[in-house]
């Protein structure tokens, strides 16, 4: 009888990093209450531990011959322009008295619907913004929790049972993913 592999699914990985997140952010707020740090030296503790984490979680997946399966929603059905017109706000415009003199009154209304056009205007701008930063994060998200993990987990045959090469591969991909941060973070601190 044949064994199959074992797997991760995509939801689970992508629950478990946002738990890494949490605990980072966590961790390095109480450990700095009663210190005065820099904001460097607090970007070198969390992705210190994101890279630990890392680290960790991928030589385990390695050594034991980990693949992940994408169980993430399907979002290319997606329309996104459908949201938007679901979402407009609709115009019914309030009723106006007149009052204090012809010239106020139409100032006050000349105002009052150029105001209501910049508003509208801004709001559909801001929807607009808004529906195209939350697709970018999700497919860069989407990339991070698991395409470049799947990448990773492509070893496990190479490296199942293998704890040397596990670790290896590890190290090499914790340092693709995570130094280049620590990278800029150190031109950061010396370009200032």
């Amino acid at each position: 009888m044949k064994i199959k592999q074992p797997y991760f699914k995509g939801k689970s990985v992508f629950i478990v990093s946002l738990i890494v997140i949490v605990v980072t952010i966590l961790t390095v707020y109480f450990t700095g209450i009663n210190y005065n740090r820099s904001i460097t030296n607090n970007f070198y503790i969390s992705l210190g531990i994101i890279a630990t984490a890392l680290f960790s979680f991928v030589t385990y997946g390695l050594y034991t011959g980990i693949d992940l399966i994408d169980n993430f929603p399907k979002i290319k059905s997606f329309k996104p322009k459908a949201i938007l017109s679901e979402s407009s706000p609709s115009l019914d415009s309030p009723f106006v008295e007149v009052g204090d003199g012809i010239g106020g009154i139409i100032v006050s209304i000349v105002l009052w619907i150029v105001m209501s056009i910049v508003f509208v205007l801004l709001l559909a701008l801001l929807e607009v913004v808004f529906w195209f930063s939350l697709f970018i994060i999700l497919g860069m998200l989407y990339w991070l929790f698991f395409r470049a993990l799947k990448l990773v987990f492509n070893k496990s045959n190479e490296t199942k049972g293998s704890i040397q090469r596990a670790i290896f591969y590890a190290l090499s991909y914790t340092t693709m993913y995570v130094g280049w941060l620590f990278g800029i973070v150190y031109l950061v601190q010396v370009l200032k």
